[in-house]
């Protein structure tokens, strides 16, 4: 763990977005998935990350879903706002409605679809922190922006007190243990996880916490296993880290000839949720599909194998 107390840590689901069969923000489920995680232990929500589908939502969505989700947290832990867009000036539009609806960070990308340069992200990132006083996390998922956060890039911006933390989830954790170790001395710097099946691994070499999507169907194993790591208590940690691990097989259930990445998480995510009883439906948004009978079956076979049905 950083000698120095970060911002954010522990466990920080970034939450998924409920929706109505008619693609809108399902405020009902919102709310009580809210409550389902807080309750848990966890220390923070994630809310219009990937796992959310902000990618996928129109703007008066994100804003209905952010404001939902900002009130039922009532205060209790922060709330993280994905602002991710292609452009800084979208961006900034993004922290504004964060800073409006009463978000407590901002979590930001690189720019996409555009061929950019590592100074341009530089810039990009100091000109968003510059017009919107709230902290900010860079957000490093090189699989759907396709720029990749060097290093020095975070630590230079950390160092400058433009981003407070770091989501990584490049899958590099050789950059990512070179992020913990250089932001060492960085008053309330915030690395977290994204590599939700090794957290036990990432938190030995330093990690604050993890921003797991399976801790939206399982935020109790994952509270257990970063208090675990937090106590020393590695074997112990194991264990819970295997059984998530195996947990997060409810992925393969569907099946990846007629559908994406995104619809195998946030599909067997929400598809578990339902299950639990904690939203109402799976409803994805479109061009992603429901699971089917068949593979939600599969997903419910996982639940049971690891003591959640």
């Amino acid at each position: 763990m950083s000698p120095v107390k970060p911002r954010f840590g522990g466990v920080v689901p970034p939450v998924v977005t409920p929706l109505t069969p008619d693609g809108e923000v399902d405020a009902a489920s919102l709310e009580r998935l809210v409550d389902f995680l807080i309750e848990a232990g966890v220390t923070g929500l994630f809310v219009l990350g990937s796992s959310g589908e902000s990618a996928f939502l129109t703007d008066a969505r994100r804003d209905r879903a952010l404001d939902v989700a900002v009130r039922a947290t009532a205060g209790r832990v922060p709330v993280l706002a994905g602002c991710i867009e292609t452009s800084t000036a979208r961006v900034i539009e993004r922290a504004e409605a964060a800073l409006k609806l009463g978000a407590d960070a901002t979590v930001v990308t690189a720019p996409f679809y555009t061929r950019i340069h590592p100074v341009e992200i530089d810039r990009h990132f100091r000109a968003v922190r510059a017009a919107v006083d709230l902290p900010m996390l860079a957000y490093d998922v090189p699989v759907s922006v396709h720029s990749k956060l060097a290093a020095e890039l975070v630590l230079a911006l950390a160092a400058d007190g433009v981003v407070d933390g770091l989501k990584d989830s490049s899958g590099d954790d050789v950059g990512f243990r070179q992020v913990v170790l250089g932001a060492a001395g960085l008053p309330g710097f915030s690395a977290l996880t994204g590599h939700e099946v090794v957290v036990d691994a990432m938190m030995l070499a330093g990690a604050d916490g993890v921003v797991p999507g399976l801790g939206n169907v399982d935020p109790h194993g994952y509270v257990r296993l970063v208090r675990a790591c937090e106590q020393g208590r590695w074997a112990e940690a194991k264990t819970e880290q295997d059984r998530l691990t195996r947990l997060f097989r409810i992925v393969d259930a569907v099946d990846p000839a007629t559908a994406g990445g995104s619809t195998r998480g946030v599909g067997a995510f929400k598809t578990g949720l339902a299950l639990r009883g904690v939203i109402a439906g799976a409803t994805v948004s479109a061009p992603m599909r429901e699971l089917t009978a068949e593979e939600t079956r599969a997903v419910a076979a996982r639940l049971e194998e690891a003591g959640l049905l």
